[in-house]
């Protein structure tokens, strides 16, 4: 198995090369501190895993996803804490790790990596990273996983997601419905900031389709859904409501 390291900074790649260490036996490592070299490389030895820093001198990871032809390998993003890139990681499904990196954090990633289901649609996901990316105030999209890979749904087009267990149903202004693997929790985490309000254990809704609310403790959508508003939630919610 052959992992590729993407850094401008020795000290960078050689933490990842200590991290791999105990996986040496069955690892080859290669590392690259150019974009050049970078394409190149990765081109010509197909690698299984790649770890991509977010900066590389004055060019980015991402203007490397873009000009490389072969991805076909495991990708894990290194970077120091920029929060639109962090959110646009989350929103696309892809693994990074915050710098410097922990080995816990860093074992964890390495080992969904090695998991080949991760890899699933993976130029899908890093495509819609990329729209995300430059797309600036326009509606992003967030991959969604479930028992058949992924689906990519514009955030804005979601109504209202639903509670199920460990599973989430989610609602699209279309009429669809589609169902995560994924807690209510992790959407509502996802999509902190982007007007969705959680009502109640089990909903997750968009105030932007909110049509009405009831004294009674009830929201209507516009598509005519009646959504529980909890009684702790209903003053932060009328709030919320009215600033969207």
């Amino acid at each position: 198995m052959t992992v590729a390291i993407i850094d401008d900074e020795q000290h960078c790649i050689d933490r990842l090369m200590h991290l791999l260490e105990p996986h040496s036996d069955h690892v080859e490592i290669v590392s690259y501190n150019t974009m050049d070299a970078a394409q190149k490389g990765v081109d010509y030895l197909r690698p299984d895993v790649v770890f991509l820093d977010v900066q590389l001198h004055d060019r980015t990871g991402f203007d490397f996803l873009s000009s490389v032809t072969y991805r076909d390998f495991s990708l894990i993003f290194t970077t120091a804490y920029e929060k639109y890139a962090i959110e646009a990681f989350k929103f696309s499904a892809i693994a990074y790790l915050l710098k410097p990196v922990d080995r816990d954090d860093f074992e964890f990633a390495f080992q969904k990596a090695l998991d080949k289901t991760e890899q699933a649609q993976l130029n899908d996901r890093i495509n819609v990273l990329l729209s995300n990316l430059s797309k600036g105030d326009s509606p992003k999209r967030i991959s969604v996983p479930h028992k058949e890979g992924y689906i990519f749904i514009t955030v804005t087009d979601i109504v209202r997601c639903q509670a199920d267990v460990n599973y989430t149903h989610i609602f699209t202004s279309d009429g669809k419905k589609y169902t995560a693997s994924k807690t209510l929790k992790h959407f509502e985490q996802l999509l902190d900031g982007h007007q969705f309000f959680r009502t109640h254990n089990s909903h997750l809704i968009n105030l932007g389709f909110v049509a009405s609310y009831h004294k009674n403790g009830y929201a209507i959508l516009f598509d005519g859904t009646k959504i529980e508003v909890s009684t702790r939630r209903r003053d932060a919610f009328v709030k919320a409501c009215g600033q969207h």
